[in-house]
């Protein structure tokens, strides 16, 4: 990401609630930073919510999401998930979003 895009970003925070496809409660979503065009950022944040809804472990989680990205969006798509991490990643241009869906972290890029 250029250097001009990092300080644009910096500033935006995103916020939205959703109600999930379960009858219990909404998503909080927040996304943190992102170089991907709306609406595959909508897709990898209905991806998650599905994935979240379906699988209870963090791993299992980002490799949903992840496969999910390959086959919709073509190989290396690269997931991680969590409470708490740190990454310094390298990413394709217009293919990075990491955003928070309630207390978990998720961050999606393509590389490789």
């Amino acid at each position: 990401m250029s250097e001009d895009a990092k300080r644009a970003m910096a500033g935006k925070v995103s916020t939205d609630v959703r109600k999930s496809s379960s009858a219990s409660s909404a998503k909080r979503i927040i996304v943190k930073s992102a170089d991907m065009a709306d609406d595959m950022q909508k897709e990898a944040i209905e991806i998650a919510i599905a994935a979240f809804e379906k699988l209870n472990v963090e791993k299992d989680v980002a490799e949903s999401i992840k496969k999910e990205f390959d086959k919709k969006h073509g190989p290396t798509w690269h997931c991680i998930v969590g409470r708490n991490f740190g990454s310094y990643v390298t990413h394709e241009t217009n293919h990075f979003i990491y955003f928070y869906l309630d207390q978990k972290a998720v961050l999606l890029f393509k590389s490789g």
